[in-house]
């Protein structure tokens, strides 16, 4: 069977199984409307350390152990991981897993992380290199604040585009088999479409919804052209964090294409919070936000058989505080990954 799939798709022909997988977020985002659904709701924003930068560290280590936890498996029982941050040389994932003595791919597609190591990794145990693997993202709102904007003690006024940076993880464990202990899966990653680097020339980096829309848009239009599909195939095809702003952008730009995902369409980002009791403007953000939607209630949507295929689309914004104040535009990227209950 030829994996190689239409412009730029992948069709396994030996789907991985998601086998386990863990989130653990902050307290802001355990107090909105999924506070029940996340494993963890970590109330200290330092994760019991000294810096910001330590804590989204700590943080993707903790979601990593309790994702094998959960699944009776060890670090010995995983081949390779997959993961990365937001921070400058990925620091929060370097600092965090290096003591875990395996082999490790530090990936970095901004929010779209999370897509970018699910595709590696189900690329990897459907080739026959590995049979067990981890796919692991995070972000922290302190960390990213201090990277991209302003120290938060500073207290600047956000605009109304602006996106909160969600402080989260999630992790995800890949097999060549439906079976980890007493654990038996029946959701495999059947495809993926991954996606290009697109610029409309947005400058603006506080809006970057607008900014990663046309990215989105370009790799949903392509999965259902390559896949044969139309949004109806999928019980929903979610976004990573587009927020408010970037949904509205998205839907146009694919009723101009000639699809119409209004029904299917779902953004972790718009979801994640509560727009009527907390002000976080557009919506959520960061490579955490779609990673632990997945984990926490995306997943549990498959499980219980309420959806049997979706399209998982991470965002993100391709931007750093050089570019942007070298008056650079704000690129995006988007990855599709296809998740069945079978």
């Amino acid at each position: 069977m030829n994996q190689i799939l239409g412009e730029q798709s992948i069709q396994f022909e030996n789907p991985p199984y998601l086998i386990g997988d863990a989130a653990i977020v902050g307290e802001k985002e355990g107090q909105g409307p999924y506070k029940h659904y996340f494993d963890k709701v970590e109330k200290d924003p330092y994760f019991g350390t000294d810096s910001w930068e330590e804590a989204e560290s700590q943080l993707q280590l903790q979601t990593a152990a309790l994702a094998l936890q959960k699944t009776g498996l060890t670090y010995g029982d995983i081949r390779y991981i997959f993961a990365g941050d937001l921070l400058g040389q990925n620091i929060a994932t370097s600092f965090g897993l290096m003591d875990l003595n395996r082999s490790l791919f530090g990936l970095y597609g901004a929010c779209s992380t999370l897509g970018e190591s699910l595709t590696l990794g189900a690329m990897t145990i459907s080739g026959g290199f590995a049979d067990k693997v981890m796919c692991l993202t995070s972000s922290h709102f302190g960390s990213a604040e201090k990277q991209f904007r302003f120290p938060l003690e500073y207290g600047n006024q956000r605009p109304l585009s602006a996106t909160w940076t969600v402080t989260g993880s999630g992790a995800f464990i890949l097999s060549n088999e439906e079976h980890a202990g007493a654990i038996t899966s029946h959701i495999r990653i059947t495809g993926a479409t991954p996606g290009a680097i697109t610029d409309f020339g947005v400058q603006d980096s506080m809006n970057m919804g607008a900014a990663m829309a046309p990215a989105a848009c370009d790799t949903i239009f392509k999965n259902l052209q390559d896949f044969s599909r139309m949004p109806e195939d999928y019980d929903k095809i979610i976004t990573g964090d587009l927020g408010t702003i970037g949904q509205e952008i998205l839907l146009k730009l694919l009723r101009d294409k000639g699809y119409d995902i209004s029904r299917q369409h779902m953004d972790c980002g718009i979801e994640i919070y509560d727009p009527k009791t907390q002000d976080t403007h557009a919506g959520g953000s960061g490579c955490g936000c779609s990673a632990s939607m997945l984990s926490a209630y995306i997943l549990k949507q498959l499980r219980s058989g309420t959806w049997k295929r979706i399209l998982m689309v991470p965002t993100g914004a391709l931007l750093s505080t050089v570019s942007f104040n070298e008056g650079q535009t704000v690129p995006g990227i988007a990855h599709g990954v296809v998740l069945e209950y079978q």
